[in-house]
């Protein structure tokens, strides 16, 4: 009998992909499983400005079996920006946390602020349920203090921090969201003093729900490209507690995305509603957002539009004195950029939002009722070019804002300059401020080997600081010892420029500050990661630690138990550590034909205050999570059924002035450690999925801020369908 000879096939594993027509994979005509680094690893990658969609899902290392040479050229294919200049993911210093599309899928989250609770050193400070006020801080600053970016575009509020959270987009609109650690000023400009947050959309049409496996085994390049289509429709409905009930649809049409020239668009809008889980906690929120673009291979060019509409009740949001608060608002976003291509790379961008505020201080009355009405408007010329020394890039910004208001800014004094405030029936605004915020930047990325070196310098000008150019310089380096290790060290220097509503603010419970300097700070990181391809499983880790010495921050303060909120300067300095570790098991063999993925992650902060002025209660700087912990465990039911489990603990420091019954009892009540846990269930197959989702399953009270608590148990059901 002739022996035969089984002839197992071999499997080349990329670690590093981009979607430009898969053809480093189609040429091998061989199955190709794909890595992708899920949120809980910190990948060394930045957000690209311009073209927010060439930051690539990140990163597994390819198998030893794959030739070095084919490992370069997928790296080297992958463009990232760790710096102004693009770099490839394998070259990139900087480091950002991303939550994928499959995290998105698994998380029991019914808004990006939710999302955001999965990152590492990112605080989430909720207001009210589903995100409706939410603020958003990292590594213990406040939520002044990072960039907000929609598709690399930034929409980051001067009115307030408490707005720049209001996404015109929709859970099924969400690609990815990437998080930036550590001042970014030279890259971003004022408001990147802690960090930035870059929502990133989707830009084909998709006609099927990925079915197999989790982001570290995710599908075959075959299956990934006929996912692809020129037209799909998606729609979903959900509902549950406190009469919680939402709807979203999402039309998408690509043509070519194979070709060299091909255009690409999608429409969506939402809305949800609910009773809510307190007293004066009731909402609704609408939005609208498109999104499109042609691409080719001389230039490629994108625009994109989102509108959002939110009405709630505000209950002790601002101050506990006054429970029955209101609130409205209404953004509008508008941008539209290009990118060429050659030799030398120009990156022009302009963009303008607009933002409605409406606030009452006791709802359906004119008590404490103020009008806001902010417009940002930006122009940004970037170019990027290699040469014999390495990679240099300029960049130069015009960005102007604006407010009108009855309450913040300088009297205005002509009756005829007075603009009206829409649905108000004649109704004006009687102040105004505005300012201009002018900066030119420039940086050289050198690449010896395994080793890269970003060095940058940003000259900002800014009308309200009328004190000349003010410098801020940054290095980022990294090193790359061996396969799969990655060190990296980072120094940056960062500025914040103080909100209207730090300026002005005024009402019962707070009063604003006309001198306020501008915050600064001195930002240090160093860290390392790892990723391992192992047969049973994927295995990555990272770990770092940061020194923010900060300047001048901003807080809003109280001297005595009487006292009124005051927004005073003062020295405050930030550090802890990190790190995080995550499974990706291979569905085929042993443990993963039942466990998916396991990850955790652990943060610890300290802060240390320069001032000698003592403080009797401070209302953000210094309210800030000592310890915090994040574990997620995914796993198969049976068949095409999966859970995934969420455990968070937060330990903060500071405390809250106890209210009781709207009347201060004049007692400081410290925050109180508390665990939850959520729940999703999902069945997902190629056109639809249903779920269902139990957030806070201990039923636990805590708060995220004084005397304002949190939802308890809250359960969810759903599906989605897909055309």
């Amino acid at each position: 009998m002739k022996e035969s000879k089984i002839r197992k096939s071999r499997k080349a594993t990329f670690s590093h992909f981009s979607r430009k027509g898969y053809a480093v994979f189609a040429s091998f005509h061989r199955e190709v499983r794909i890595a992708v680094l899920s949120v809980s690893t910190l990948g060394s990658v930045c957000i690209q400005k311009v073209d927010a969609h060439s930051i690539p899902m990140h990163v597994g290392e390819s198998d030893e079996s794959v030739s070095e040479a084919v490992d370069e050229h997928t790296m080297n294919e992958v463009t990232v920006a760790g710096s102004m200049a693009p770099l490839t993911l394998l070259q990139s210093a900087r480091m950002v946390s991303v939550i994928t599309r499959s995290d998105i899928e698994r998380a029991a989250a019914q808004s990006v602020n939710d999302l955001l609770k999965l990152a590492t050193g990112v605080d989430v400070r909720q207001r009210g349920g589903f995100g409706i006020q939410t603020d958003i801080s990292i590594n213990g600053g406040t939520f002044d203090q990072i960039t907000i970016l929609l598709n690399g575009v930034n929409i980051s509020n001067p009115h307030t921090g408490h707005l720049a959270a209001d996404f015109p987009v929709s859970m099924a609109d969400i690609e990815r969201i990437e998080v930036l650690e550590g001042a970014a000023s030279r890259v971003y400009g004022a408001s990147a003093f802690g960090g930035a947050i870059n929502i990133v959309t989707k830009k084909a049409a998709e006609d099927k729900f990925p079915t197999s496996g989790t982001e570290g085994s995710v599908e075959t390049a075959a299956d990934s490209m006929r996912t692809h289509s020129p037209f799909s429709l998606e729609a979903g409905m959900h509902g549950g507690s406190y009469g919680t009930a939402g709807a979203d649809m999402r039309l998408a049409l690509s043509s070519g995305r194979r070709q060299p020239s091909h255009l690409f668009s999608s429409l969506s809008g939402s809305y949800l509603r609910s009773d809510g889980a307190n007293a004066n906690s009731d909402f609704y929120r609408s939005n609208l957002f498109y999104y499109g673009g042609w691409e080719s291979k001389a230039v490629d060019l994108h625009a994109q539009a989102g509108w959002s509409h939110k009405r709630y009740g505000a209950n002790t949001f601002y101050s506990a004195a006054y429970p029955n608060q209101w609130e409205g608002n209404d953004r509008i976003i508008v941008s539209a950029g290009a990118s060429t291509k050659g030799r030398v790379h120009f990156t022009p961008e302009v963009y303008w939002h607009r933002t409605y505020d409406h606030f009452q201080l006791i709802r359906n009355t004119a008590t404490g009722e103020n009008f806001h009405r902010t417009d940002v408007f930006g122009v940004r010329l970037g170019m990027d070019f290699q040469w014999v020394a390495g990679r240099t890039a300029f960049a130069a910004e015009l960005r102007p804002e604006n407010i009108y208001s009855t309450n913040l800014g300088q009297p205005i004094d002509s009756l005829s300059s007075h603009p009206k405030i829409p649905g108000q029936d004649g109704a004006v605004y009687t102040k105004n401020d505005s300012r201009t915020n002018v900066s030119v930047s420039v940086e050289h990325n050198v690449l010896l080997g395994a080793f890269t070196a970003s060095v940058g310098l940003l000259a900002n000008y800014n009308s309200y600081l009328g004190d000349g150019l003010h410098l801020y310089p940054g290095v980022d380096l990294s090193f790359r010892p061996a396969r799969g290790w990655k060190l990296f060290a980072s120094y940056n220097k960062g500025f914040r420029l103080p909100t209207f509503t730090d300026l002005y603010y005024k009402s019962p419970t707070i009063m604003g500050n006309r001198n306020l300097k501008a915050e600064e700070s001195h930002s240090f990181q160093i860290g390392a990661s790892s990723v391992f391809n192992f047969e049973p499983f994927v295995f990555r880790s990272s770990v770092k630690g940061f020194y923010n010495r900060g300047y001048r921050m901003i807080d809003w303060v109280m001297y005595d138990a009487s006292d009124v909120y005051h927004s005073v300067n003062f020295d405050l300095d930030n550090m802890g550590i990190s790190a995080d570790v995550r499974l990706d098991m291979n569905e085929g063999i042993g443990l993963g034909k039942v466990l998916k993925t396991l990850s955790v992650g652990y943060a610890y902060m300290y802060q240390k205050r320069h001032d000698d002025v003592s403080v009797y209660k401070s209302n953000y700087a210094m309210e800030y999570l000592r310890h915090q912990l994040n574990a997620s465990l995914e796993h198969h039911i049976w068949s095409r059924l999966s859970a995934n489990w969420t455990l968070r603990w937060r330990e903060r420091e500071g405390s809250y002035l106890k209210y009781q019954d709207a009347v201060s009892t004049g007692e400081l009540v410290a925050y109180s450690p508390y665990t939850t846990l959520d729940l999703k269930v999902q069945w997902v197959d190629a056109r639809y999925q249903l779920w269902i989702e139990g957030t806070n399953l201990f039923n636990r009270e805590y708060y995220d801020l004084g005397n304002i608590p949190q939802p308890g148990l809250m359960v969810l059901a759903g599906f989605r369908v897909k055309f």
